[in-house]
């Protein structure tokens, strides 16, 4: 019987909904790519399909993300950027062979070779980092509000002021606790 994963966060933005497999980073953290086959199994619904993944691709994969966590993070917060994190961001994305290419609708997609490896997928995960760390796309980093949780995320939202990584997690999470405080502090006062 297949154990039971927590399900996958997924986002617009690549190089986040990545970073967004281990959530939770300050209060009770959980990892939603725990095994190979759950990684090889976020690359294909993120169309990065591989065909396995090695234990050393996974500890691979995890640097990878951790490193595009630190990042944002620095990137977040107008920090300098952390030496360790950009050299494995950089590498990652030397090492890979995919294409980008257009499909009938006009988006761009990535394409990976026929023999398609794990670093291949990192290398497409590493420059959508890239592209967001340095800039070139229309939204800011920023970081989730929740003490719990604050992951990276890209806000592309029209004001630029979005405080959540995901409104159906962290979001939903804040506004019931308010809303229970609040509860409380009136339910006290009668």
């Amino acid at each position: 019987m297949r154990d039971r994963f927590p399900d996958f966060r997924l986002g617009s933005v690549l190089a986040t909904s990545f970073t967004a497999t281990l959530t939770e980073r300050c209060g009770d953290a959980m990892e939603r790519i725990p095994t190979p086959q759950r990684l090889v199994d976020w690359l294909a619904v993120n169309g990065l399909t591989v065909e396995s993944c090695t234990t050393a691709q996974l500890e691979l994969a995890r640097e990878l993300r951790e490193s595009i966590h630190a990042a944002a993070t620095a990137a977040a917060k107008r920090d300098a950027l952390p030496a360790s994190a950009l050299r494995v961001i950089n590498d990652c994305s030397i090492q890979g062979r995919a294409a980008a290419v257009l499909t009938p609708e006009g988006n761009r997609q990535w394409q990976l070779s026929s023999t398609s490896c794990v670093e291949d997928a990192l290398s497409v995960i590493a420059a959508d980092a890239i592209s967001i760390i340095a800039g070139e796309r229309d939204g800011k980093l920023a970081l989730c509000a929740s003490p719990t949780c604050r992951a990276a995320f890209f806000d592309t939202s029209q004001s630029r002021t979005r405080k959540w990584c995901d409104m159906n997690t962290c979001g939903n999470r804040q506004k019931k606790a308010r809303f229970n405080a609040n509860h409380r502090t009136h339910t006290r006062r009668h």
